[in-house]
């Protein structure tokens, strides 16, 4: 059976030239981190991809900005990535001038529980 090569994102070359590559970990989180700061309509074929989060990035901050942030980003989750992980917990805060974003998941494949942090100041 042949081992799967995922690539890094961004993508770029290693120190030996070769396209960057990393372990299914990094890789999911990778995918997490491009659908959180995708915009609708940015991917072609499809226009439903991403979570709306870069457009509200520099909306006044508010904990109700968080809450329906939270709620997008769930549904995201779900929609795109749903047979890859299962979201365990998903927390969106708005401190001061930074959104921050902590999503507990479990990568189905291996059923490692893995916490990713993301944080945007405006």
């Amino acid at each position: 059976m042949r081992e799967t090569v995922n690539i890094d994102f961004p993508f770029h070359f290693d120190t030996r030239g070769r396209t960057a590559s990393v372990g299914t970990d990094q890789h999911v989180r990778d995918m997490i981190e491009q659908l959180l700061f995708t915009n609708h309509g940015e991917r072609v074929n499809r226009p439903d991809f991403g979570s709306g989060l870069m457009k509200l990035i520099f909306a006044p901050n508010s904990p109700e900005l968080a809450s329906a942030l939270q709620f997008t980003i769930q549904a995201s989750l779900q929609q795109w990535l749903g047979d890859i992980i299962d979201v365990v917990d998903l927390d969106v805060t708005a401190e001061q001038s930074s959104l921050r974003i902590v999503i507990q998941y479990v990568v189905r494949r291996t059923n490692e529980i893995q916490t990713t942090v993301f944080t945007r100041t405006g």
